[in-house]
């Protein structure tokens, strides 16, 4: 998951690593999708560590207090076969940051690959679900940075999720 945000001293750009979480899905039935993504907050990380280090703080992500971020889907609002083994979502779920929580939606473009697993980790036999999402919240939503006011560092993060997951077969 990168996460992009502007500010006037210089491009804020990172990444999160410690993702994990459980999403069910049934090619026959897409809207039926469920699932919750959790980030591990002092998995976000920047090339520069001075941000790092200002990104995990109190009046940022106060990542001592909030050692999560979670997207939990509540319903799928619309769903259509995108080319060859994809489905094009729209989401609904809780975003929490920071502690708060708030309802977004997304679009979410899932592939489903049946019996490619191993292709990705040549030790397991299963399915292989790549989901992937761009999307913008606000910080000011959750609280991120309280006291700017959108003049020295951008109000919109964007958010761009590519994440792959397997179900082993039994």
């Amino acid at each position: 998951i990168a996460f992009i945000l502007d500010s006037t001293l210089e491009p804020i750009i990172g990444v999160a690593s410690g993702i994990s979480g459980t999403v069910s899905f049934d090619p026959a039935n897409p809207k039926a999708t469920t699932g919750k993504i959790i980030v591990q907050t002092k998995s976000l990380h920047t090339e520069n560590k001075g941000m790092k280090d200002t990104l995990h703080g109190d009046d940022w992500l106060d990542a001592a207090k909030n050692p999560t971020i979670e997207f939990n889907i509540k319903k799928v609002t619309d769903a259509k076969a995108g080319e060859k083994d994809t489905h094009e979502l729209t989401v609904v779920g809780d975003m929490t940051i920071k502690g708060v929580t708030k309802e977004i939606t997304a679009p979410v473009k899932l592939t489903y690959l049946p019996g490619k697993l191993a292709e990705r980790t040549s030790k397991m036999k299963g399915d292989l679900l790549m989901v992937r999402s761009n999307f913008v919240i606000k910080r000011s939503d959750f609280n991120i940075k309280p006291d700017m006011d959108g003049k020295v560092v951008a109000n919109d993060i964007e958010l761009r999720v590519s994440i792959a997951g397997g179900a082993a077969s039994k």
